[in-house]
């Protein structure tokens, strides 16, 4: 019996060295609530319809928004990269993500203010009903941005390090921002307007329906000023309208094949030329593309939607409680 007991009394005090241990110390960290300035030492994911908000909060891993989640970071950090699924969203102001941000097909959206990232990728809409949304303002992006659905704005001192591509979204637009690589926007629902922005490498805009507006005094929108151009402008196969005004080419622009003709003003100063359609192309131009044109339609303010989604989502985080980090 006296060694059963010791046996036992050895038990105990042996587990009472061992420390318990944290949720935190798992490979991932669940969150579905409100959390503050503590640090998570791995990944963190937000489970599918689930909210969570944090601010402070430093995380050392990675970030997974599963489909229907919302996550929503005021003065964080990520140590790595974020991935949204289908219908999930991701809010970042004033925080770092040191990694890449990647929406799934028919995620709903990412809205970056004041923030920093690396590259962030917006997938094909493929087969799902969300249209997905990036809208970016007085942020950082290292690396590249890709969008192949949705709305694209770019705004308030955005600077890219990268290149800018889109192909099939609904518009991809630049206000007030730099890009310092290359700039493509080709097959827009919508068109694509830059507007007192600067793009260091090549611009291209092609198949795009709805317009392309390079600066101020066009359909699109009634931005202030033009922008600059570091190399060669290409504006093609556009129906809807484009418009070329108040801006500097450090190179050449080319505009052709658009239906109706591209209207550029003299007040543009283009460092190499203007190459447009010869009279009968551009006849020709207008007579096989008629039935396709259609006029461009002023852009709406639809940052709203982040607006709403960012509201239900720090509303639903705080009925859930503290998350457990």
């Amino acid at each position: 019996m006296r060694k059963r007991f010791a046996g036992f009394a050895a038990a105990g005090l042996l587990a009472g060295l061992i420390p318990a241990v944290p949720a935190s110390a798992a490979l991932v960290t669940y969150c579905i609530g409100t959390g503050g300035a503590v640090t998570v030492p791995n990944d963190l994911l937000v489970p599918a319809g689930e909210s969570c908000a944090l601010t402070g909060t430093i995380i050392t891993g990675n970030v997974t928004v599963q489909a229907g989640a919302n996550l929503v970071v005021t003065g964080g950090k990520v140590s790595g990269e974020v991935k949204v699924a289908g219908n999930g969203y991701l809010d970042a102001s004033t925080t770092s993500i040191d990694g890449t941000i990647v929406l799934a097909a028919g995620g709903y959206g990412v809205f970056l203010k004041d923030a920093s990232s690396g590259t962030v990728s917006v997938r094909a809409k493929g087969t799902t009903t969300i249209d997905s949304f990036l809208f970016v303002e007085s942020s950082t992006i290292n690396g590249n941005v890709s969008a192949q659905a949705g709305e694209v704005r770019l705004d308030k001192n955005t600077s890219v390090e990268g290149n800018v591509s889109s192909t099939g979204s609904y518009y991809t637009d630049v206000h007030d921002s730099f890009v310092d690589g290359s700039l493509s926007v080709l097959n827009s629902a919508t068109g694509s307007v830059i507007c007192g922005s600067s793009v260091r490498g090549k611009a291209t805009f092609a198949g795009n329906l709805g317009g392309v507006q390079l600066g101020p005094n066009g359909p699109l929108d009634s931005c202030a000023s033009g922008g600059f151009f570091g190399k060669d402008v290409s504006v093609t196969s556009t129906t809807g309208g484009v418009t070329v005004d108040d801006n500097i080419v450090d190179g050449t622009l080319t505009a052709t094949g658009n239906n109706p003709a591209a209207q550029i003003a003299a007040n543009n100063r283009i460092r190499k030329g203007v190459i447009t359609d010869s009279a009968a192309a551009a006849a020709a131009a207008r007579s096989g593309a008629r039935s396709a044109a259609r006029p461009a339609a002023p852009r709406q303010d639809d940052t709203v939607k982040a607006d709403e989604r960012r509201t239900d989502a720090v509303q639903e985080a705080k009925a859930a409680g503290p998350a457990d980090l």
